[in-house]
């Protein structure tokens, strides 16, 4: 209701301040031109623009009413499908020419026509004494006026719509879960929108002009002064109005140019989740469409490499664990836990996507570790062990060798420091604190978990709470204490909630 209220009283300002400049002009056109009329003919001639303005307004405010009914409705009443939303959304759409037709139809049958008439018949009563003649230019410097309200008026509404537009595409994609589309019709074709414009903005002000020649090449009998006085001033109630219509143009053709190219900016910097609006009623509409269809194949397209990504990654990392019987999904149980400590720390999901990425191939450099030395039960020899504590270093090799190698660069900190302690103690670079990688810090808290708690050909795995008290002990010196910690806290509180009470 808050945008509808809004758009409401945004309508109604903008027909308020269209109005009065109109009103200026006309007024000027009738009561600043320099004749030679008495108070009683200027009381008549108030009297007659009192009269049309009155009828003007009746007649606007049932077209507006009318208009506006629909619109009215999906807002104050429940929405009952998804075509009642798109027809009340085309219809929104149509408010800008709707408002042409608004301006344009009262304001020359209820304020040219109606003046007309009523100073006519006065002329022929013998009330007022202006010539037939002035009558008629008058009337033709209203309609030129009436012209520029509406071209002025279409600019307004079709700025003030979008809001609403918003909205309703909001609500369409909460109760029906479609998106709202003009599906790249077109109300206002942009060759007619600059056609008209050009023409009254630029016509205007010569013809209204023009007009104020007129009475000098009739020599009505007034001073010069008086009548270059007048001339001026309606010169600039023109040139005004020519002002404001180019100003109102301009913003209505770099809106939508400037929402495509910050839409293009995302898109070229990888990001395909945000759509261009669909705001717009001209051909701009078709780009927008266009625009959009395109994004959704890129987002199709970007979605099914994302599948054969994840799957040549689990692949790798079953193909790995394969090696070891004893270490089975090993891999995927690391990459899980470190997904839930990147949640817990609340890391953007751009971020936990490669954390698990980094976590599935944390332990690919092991393919280049002969078997006899990575499946041996017995106790590692000394060089045994620094062929092991290798791994990290040759798989950040191995995945260096993939290309394209930017894809693959946010997952190499992760599987070269998996190993590294947060005292300083640990392999291969023996890094400490907070130089080591974020995801290295991660993994390394998921990987001894699991490696605590999986069975292996000399031991019997450790009770899931025997090692957490580990990963408590070691907080601080073997693994970072905030993500020891996020994790115990987590684990521990999901085993008090499986526990039967």
């Amino acid at each position: 209701m808050t945008v509808y209220r809004t758009f409401i009283r945004r309508l109604m300002l903008n027909y308020a301040a269209g109005s009065f400049l109109a009103g200026i002009a006309i007024a000027s056109l009738i009561f600043a031109a320099p004749l030679d009329v008495s108070r009683d003919e200027y009381i008549w001639l108030a009297g007659v623009l009192c009269v049309s303005v009155c009828v003007m307004l009746l007649l606007e405010g049932t077209v507006f009413y009318l208009q506006l009914k629909p619109v009215r409705s999906a807002f104050l009443e429940e929405i009952g499908s998804f075509q009642v939303l798109q027809n009340v959304y085309i219809r929104v759409h149509r408010m800008p020419s709707l408002a042409v037709k608004r301006i344009l139809g009262p304001h020359l049958l209820g304020l040219v026509v109606p003046g007309a008439v009523l100073s006519l018949e006065l002329t022929a009563a013998g009330r007022i004494t202006i010539p037939s003649y002035y009558v008629l230019l008058a009337s033709l410097g209203c309609v030129l006026v009436c012209g520029m309200h509406a071209l002025i008026e279409f600019y307004l509404t079709s700025y003030a719509v979008r809001p609403v537009l918003k909205e309703l595409s909001a609500w369409s994609r909460k109760l029906f879960g479609r998106e709202l589309t003009l599906g790249g019709r077109v109300f206002v074709p942009v060759s007619r929108k600059l056609k008209w414009s050009f023409f009254l903005i630029g016509a205007s002000p010569l013809l209204l002009y023009n007009l104020s020649v007129q009475f000098r090449l009739q020599d009505w009998g007034y001073g010069a002064y008086a009548y270059w006085q007048w001339a001026g001033y309606i010169l600039a109630v023109g040139l005004g109005f020519a002002f404001i219509g180019s100003r109102l143009m301009a913003r209505e053709i770099m809106l939508p140019i400037q929402h495509l190219y910050e839409r293009m900016a995302e898109v070229k910097t990888g990001d395909l989740r945000s759509e261009a609006a669909d705001l717009y009623s001209d051909e701009f509409s078709r780009l927008v469409s266009g625009f959009n269809h395109m994004l959704r194949g890129l987002r199709s397209e970007a979605a099914r490499n994302s599948q054969l990504v994840d799957s040549y990654f689990a692949t790798l990392a079953a193909a790995l664990d394969a090696r070891d019987p004893y270490t089975a999904g090993h891999s995927l149980r690391v990459a899980e836990y470190a997904v839930k400590i990147g949640r817990l720390a609340e890391l953007p999901e751009e971020r936990i996507d490669e954390l698990r990425k980094a976590a599935l191939l944390h332990d690919i450099g092991k393919i280049g570790i002969r078997d006899a030395v990575l499946l041996k039960e017995g106790r590692l020899t000394d060089e045994e062990w620094e062929q092991i504590k290798q791994h990290p270093v040759l798989g950040e090799a191995i995945l260096k060798q993939i290309e394209p190698a930017d894809a693959m660069a946010p997952f190499l900190p992760g599987v070269r420091s998996h190993h590294e302690r947060y005292d300083g103690k640990g392999y291969p670079d023996g890094l400490a604190g907070e130089d080591i990688p974020l995801f290295g810090r991660i993994i390394a808290v998921a990987d001894a978990f699991d490696a605590m708690t999986s069975d292996r050909p000399y031991r019997k795995g450790l009770e899931p709470a025997q090692a957490l008290e580990i990963l408590e002990q070691g907080r601080g010196s073997q693994w970072d204490p905030h993500y020891a910690e996020l994790f115990v806290n987590a684990y521990r509180n999901g085993m008090e909630k499986d526990t039967p009470g």
